[in-house]
């Protein structure tokens, strides 16, 4: 079982920055992907960024490479998200996910429980 905590949402000016961390407890060892995903009001979840451990394969949607940058720290278990130049429709609740393996080929997903971020235009 892996536990997912995510800390630094909040309220920011349209045009601030915001930093977002995540650290992972439990069995940490087995985890090769964190991520970011997001969801606004009435709309679906969606990919942020995501870091691979292994190779530090990075993926980001689209819309959002240039403003937001994926890190991690492995040892750490920790993946951080700095959001710059941040917009109203950045507005939304951030999930911190991660993808483990097992040695027996059985996959599991986590997600933390969320953190606000809200963009005042």
């Amino acid at each position: 079982q892996v536990h997912l905590v995510e800390y630094g949402g909040g309220l920011v000016q349209a045009g601030g920055s915001l930093r977002l961390s995540c650290a992972a407890s439990g069995r940490t060892f087995s985890i090769y992907r964190m991520g970011w995903f997001r969801q606004a009001p009435g709309k679906e979840r969606e990919l942020v960024a995501a870091i691979s451990w292994s190779g530090g394969d990075i993926d980001y949607a689209d819309s959002l490479k240039g403003r937001f940058t994926i890190s991690g720290d492995n040892a750490k278990n920790t993946v951080y998200l700095q959001m710059n130049s941040l917009k109203a429709e950045d507005t939304a609740v951030y999930y911190c996910e991660a993808d483990e393996a097992l040695s027996d080929r059985t996959l599991y997903h986590y997600w933390g429980q969320g953190t606000q971020v809200t963009v005042s235009s």
